[in-house]
């Protein structure tokens, strides 16, 4: 059972960055003694202005606690925090513990390789997951330098945020490091399969686990090549020399985001090493992410935000220069585009739901609603305002701010404050019209075209009343030809007189704005978009009629016109157990078909089938448009004959295979027990988590109930067993199954919080949510439990988007039916 720990309220921390002064931490791990805990020994030498204040700790138990020679009394720890009364000057803290392992990617996670037993660590610090690990003043501006001792099986390696050495067998020290916030902290450790190399002086190094030793290996040059080539450019733009050390790329099991940027060792879900064939889009997300969180080494690891409100920071400037650099210097030129199908919808949606919120200035009151706040608009508003500003200031102008910022504040902490004190200091002028309209104002304007009017109508969010001036470009196709133009937008109307002709709003992303095509321009999209050859315009498009769609603006059958005429295998990117659709592919089969007429899943197969006969053997478009033909199919016999024949280009490996028994399990077409003996005769950590979103499928009450029993914790799983149990568990061609679970959920979901805490608390209730019950009253349930104020925090976050998604559904649905 989880502990109700307290969130750091943000005057708490204010009141303790005033009096501390923290000198540097050493922290003792023992990793070798217990599969199930671990030792932690921190001793913390810290000034104080003298007077009481608290240290963060979450143990399993508590063995010594000795402050400046004094013992403390154990059971004065209460929910996660040791009252402290310090003495003026110097202070010591010797804090020695029990710790738990975790399976849920926070705290010191361990997991076990079903391909061959073998035990894996690794530390995930960020927000407040840092106290399960090690005794720390957790807040971001309380700086120090590290020291790491670490005692581990001896086959183990340990690699963290600073070089190690390895005196003796199973004996490892790292550090000191440069002083790091408390959430950057991690230690991996494991018989990691290791790559080293070396660039322009710094010791680069990539680690996964042995059962991924061939795959590691295989992409090992391209992961190389990219962070030289990353290294080159940041280098180039910053003037600033990296400086954490080494720089090692750990891709590790069962993690929750897509990496962490910890300083000296960035942590990355392991599914980004490759060990069955992959798109060109999937690898270009990789690089991207690899560019990202190289970006952070400066904004974000060198520079820290003083608290979580400006966090936005850190992620908006990753996520631009991310795509950035990878566009600029390596070989994925075209990584806006697969920005503009990953990244925008999410931001979008996230804008237009109840839970939106300004990029900036968000006061978060505590990290617990600081969390809630870290979303697709700090990653993909920010970063497209930043874009805008960049274009704005020029680059002369907006890296001379960024340099100012980084050295005006190396190895400290800073507000938005202060950068954007450091671009009016370069020359931007006065910025603060731009921050108010742009970064303090909640919600997207809303650009329509009044057709018969021959206007641009720009349209704030009722609830955020703003001014902005938009300047975008639009797309007109006349006479089967796209023409592009751009266009001024400062006011509630502006002319603009495209006669008959389609025309496509804010196509190319250039400002942030919920652009939404007129009936003409969509009912014009199947004749014309076969044609386009500019993959940025195909992606502007799709998302204009989805964002037509969350605003129930068009007819799902419209849209099913559209992808049969142009099925989107362009959009190559896809982890099919993942809870969120931001790409194309699946957002049709998760939004678009649940409210398409009758038959537009057969048709769609048609399409699929017809346009996978005419792309190129062995490309990353047949092979997206293969998995499409897979999802889509409703004949057993045929799936079964895809895994041992498959079009010439594709092999057989064994991510088709599950996805392939996925899909005979949605239809049911196999058991239980042909899927454990699937697993059985490969029991790989993919294999894994597609076996549980199959077995969760099944078309039967004990495949229901074997899913559900993730969700109340009665039976642990790691977190992304977790989120696929969920995924599966809701067909929608099985209502009679999943009917009782609708229920469920309500009365059921505020328990979650006794049994699991975090991100995956927060992700469970999402992938756990009763989408396929598209009835007004699943959505009255939802809204009433949203008036629960006990509900926590982070579940009430992500229940709140889930129910304005259903709603959104609903009205789409009602105004046309199936």
């Amino acid at each position: 059972m989880s502990t109700p720990f307290r969130s750091l309220q943000r005057t708490e921390a204010e009141a303790r960055a005033a009096l501390l002064t923290v000198e540097s931490y050493d922290v003792s791990l023992d990793l070798a003694a217990d599969e199930a805990t671990f030792g932690s020994t921190t001793t913390i030498h810290f000034d104080s202005l003298g007077g009481p204040t608290f240290v963060d700790l979450k143990p399993v138990d508590v063995h010594r606690l000795v402050l400046n020679g004094r013992t403390l009394d154990p059971d004065t720890l209460d929910r996660g925090r040791l009252p402290l009364e310090t003495a003026s000057g110097p202070n010591e803290l010797v804090v020695e513990a029990t710790m738990r392992f975790r399976n849920d990617g926070e705290g010191l996670h361990r997991s076990v390789d079903p391909a061959d037993g073998r035990h894996y660590v690794y530390g995930m610090s960020f927000m407040d997951a840092a106290p399960s690990v090690y005794a720390c003043f957790d807040q971001p501006d309380l700086k120090a330098p590290y020291t790491f001792t670490v005692r581990a099986p001896e086959d183990w390696t340990v690699v963290g945020n600073a070089p190690a050495t390895n005196p003796e067998p199973g004996l490892w020290r790292l550090g000191p490091t440069q002083p790091l916030s408390t959430y950057f902290v991690t230690v991996v450790a494991g018989p990691y399969h290791l790559v080293r190399d070396e660039h322009d002086g710094i010791p680069l190094g990539l680690s996964a686990r042995q059962s991924l030793a061939g795959a590691l290996e295989a992409d090992a040059e391209e992961l190389l090549t990219m962070t030289r080539q990353c290294f080159d450019e940041f280098h180039r733009l910053f003037g600033i020399r990296y400086p954490f050390g080494d720089y090692h790329q750990a891709f590790v099991p069962e993690f929750n985001a897509g990496a962490m940027e910890n300083p000296g060792c960035v942590t990355f879900r392991d599914q980004l090493i490759f060990d069955t064939r992959v798109t060109r889009g999937l690898k270009m997300s990789r690089a991207t992410t690899v560019a990202h969180e190289m970006a952070h080494q400066w904004f974000g690891n060198i520079v820290t935000p003083r608290w979580w409100d400006d966090l936005w920071l850190n992620e908006s400037f990753a996520e631009y220069m991310g795509v950035r650099v990878t566009a600029d210097v390596t070989e994925y030129a075209d990584a806006w585009v697969d920005n503009s199908y990953l990244r925008r919808q999410w931001g979008l949606t996230a804008d237009l739901g109840p839970s939106t919120h300004p990029v900036a200035g968000n006061g978060a009151a505590d990290a617990v609603s600081a969390l809630q706040d870290f979303d697709g608009i700090s990653y993909a508003k920010g970063s497209t305002v930043l874009r805008q500003l960049a274009g704005r200031l020029g680059d002369e102008t907006f890296f001379a701010g960024v340099i100012d910022h980084l050295e005006s504040h190396r190895f400290g902490n800073a507000t938005m404050h202060d950068l954007f004190a450091s671009w009016e200091k370069a020359g931007a002028g006065d910025l603060a019209g731009f921050t108010d309209q742009w970064l303090r104002t909640a919600g997207p304007d809303t650009i329509t075209l009044d057709r018969a009017a021959g206007t641009l109508l720009r349209t704030p969010p009722a609830d955020h009343p703003a001014d902005r001036a938009h300047s975008f470009r639009v797309a007109v196709a006349r006479e089967g030809r796209w023409e592009v133009e751009r266009v001024a937008v400062d006011g509630p109307e502006t002319t603009y007189d495209a006669g008959d002709a389609p025309v496509l709003i804010d196509p190319f992303n250039d400002t942030w704005a919920a652009a939404v095509p007129d009936a003409a321009t969509v009912a014009a999209l199947p004749a014309l978009l076969p044609d386009v050859e500019d993959p940025a315009l195909v992606a502007g498009a799709w998302n204009n009629v989805r964002t037509a769609l969350h605003l129930a603006q068009v007819d799902p059958a419209a849209l099913v016109d559209l992808a049969v005429a142009r099925f989107p295998v362009e959009d190559t990117g896809d982890f099919p157990h993942v809870a969120v659709p931001r790409r194309t592919i699946p957002w049709l089969f998760q939004t678009l078909l649940p409210l398409a007429p009758t038959g537009s899943l057969e048709r769609l197969h048609e399409a699929v089938v017809g346009r996978l006969a005419t792309l190129e053997a062995g490309s990353e478009e047949q092979l997206a448009a293969f998995r499409a033909a897979i999802r889509s199919a409703s004949d057993p016999d045929l799936l079964r004959r895809w895994t041992t024949e498959t079009p010439e280009g594709i092999d057989a490996d064994l991510d088709l295979r599950w996805r392939v028994l996925v899909r005979l399990a949605v239809l049911g077409a196999t058991d239980a027990a042909e899927l454990d003996a699937e697993l059985a005769a490969a029991p790989t950590a993919a294999a894994t988590v597609e076996h549980t979103r199959a077995r969760a499928s099944l078309p039967d009450a004990e495949a229901k109930a074997w899913a559900w029993s993730r969700f109340t914790g009665d039976v642990d799983v790691p977190n992304y067993e977790l989120e696929a149990a969920g995924l599966g568990l809701w067909q929608p061609t099985q209502p009679e199954l999943t009917a009782p679970y609708v229920d469920r959920y309500f009365v059921e979901l505020p328990a979650t919080a006794a049994v699991r805490s975090g991100w995956v608390l927060a992700q469970a209730a999402e992938a756990f949510f009763p989408f396929a019950s598209l009835e007004r009253s699943t959505l009255d349930r939802a809204r009433a439990l949203l008036d629960d104020p006990a509900l926590e925090a982070s579940v009430r976050r992500r229940l709140a988007d889930c129910t304005d998604r259903l709603a959104r559904m609903l009205a789409v649905a009602e105004a046309h039916p199936r």
